[in-house]
């Protein structure tokens, strides 16, 4: 095994990672309603659960009714798993594999596969791949997963913790430190919690997973070029991302997808927001046009890794939606598209 996988299943046997986890409220109560809600489809089926933890998912699953689980965990907390699967009487029904998924042979296909892979802006890990993989090797053709779509979102945003604070520091003014922290800070993603009054616009859909027919290939590249429209009065300083992921409604198709959201607009989560730091703020009006170029392409020298990379575009100079009640009068049909980006992480205004 390679050193950076090496090192990525030694950090899952810190206490305090699953702790974090099972602490998270929004998370927890999302999968536990999901397969609470599709408790009739889960009774007597076959599922695999990837990358199992502490074996939550595991044990929700069997007590929805599954007839065998099997939980697969590469890091040595696979025999934690173990002991959840007893104190809760399962220890006949979950049956624990302390292997990668990818080092995994499995008796039989499975009806369900069931996984909590998501990392910050939802790619961070790279473990969506593990469950491409185990998708393909072990899913029925009418098999399902748990969850089955994830969105990746972004908007322009206010910081003003990034910002404000530099202006008064115990009665002095820091803004030159200020500007130095800021440029320190834009070079990597700050993951902290974005108040929804912060946010400046609406949200930008900048890719739609559909997990039964992603491929890994189209996880290396994703690329949004789009514009915002302010929706009040602010300072534009930084660049959110966060995602969604939907669960299916088997009992209940009439009703809406469970939704299991890290939106600034919903309760905050382990994962928070990611974000863009710019180095400078830009006031902006309600109505302001704000145009932007969004890449996340993998790390080569490590797949669980992402760059992104973000751009301050003209909005006069790209193409933009019909009807907008934006300030420009060149309106055409907004244009997003991928292709292959360089690998270093790079904000320009």
């Amino acid at each position: 095994m390679e050193t950076n996988e090496l090192n990525y299943f030694e950090s899952y046997e810190d206490i305090e990672i699953h702790e974090l986890m099972l602490r998270d409220s929004p998370r927890n109560e999302a999968y536990r309603k999901a397969i609470v809600a599709n408790k009739d489809y889960i009774q007597n089926k076959i599922v695999l659960d990837v990358g199992s933890g502490t074996g939550i998912l595991s044990v929700l699953c069997a007590q929805a009714g599954a007839s065998k689980v099997y939980a697969v965990e590469a890091s040595n907390y696979a025999a934690v798993t173990k002991e959840v699967a007893a104190e809760n009487k399962f220890e006949d029904i979950i049956e624990v594999i302390n292997k990668r998924i990818e080092d995994t042979e499995l008796p039989e296909k499975v009806d369900i596969i069931v996984s909590e892979w998501m990392g910050f802006y939802l790619l961070h890990e790279g473990m969506l791949d593990s469950v491409i993989y185990a998708r393909d090797q072990f899913l029925k053709p009418d098999g399902c997963l748990f969850p089955q779509v994830a969105k990746i979102y972004a908007a322009p945003c206010s910081m003003p913790s990034m910002f404000e604070f530099w202006d008064n520091v115990h009665g002095i003014s820091m803004q030159s430190v200020g500007k130095i922290s800021r440029l320190f800070k834009s070079l990597k993603p700050e993951i902290c919690v974005i108040n929804s009054d912060d946010v400046l616009c609406d949200p930008k859909l900048v890719r739609s997973f559909d997990l039964k027919t992603i491929q890994i290939k189209d996880l290396n590249d994703i690329q949004l070029i789009d514009i915002a429209v302010a929706s009040k009065e602010g300072t534009y300083q930084g660049f959110c991302l966060w995602f969604d992921v939907e669960f299916p409604n088997f009992v209940n198709k009439t009703e809406s997808p469970i939704i299991l959201s890290t939106s600034p607009n919903d309760q905050p989560t382990h994962w928070k927001q990611s974000v863009v730091i710019l180095p400078q703020e830009i006031e902006v009006e309600e109505g302001t046009p704000i145009a932007f170029e969004v890449k996340l392409t993998r790390c080569e020298d490590n797949i669980r890794r992402y760059n992104i990379e973000f751009a301050l575009l003209d909005p006069n100079e790209i193409e933009h939606p019909m009807g907008c009640d934006c300030f420009m009068t060149k309106c055409i049909v907004a244009k997003v598209f991928v292709q292959n980006q360089s690998e270093n992480t790079e904000i320009s205004t």
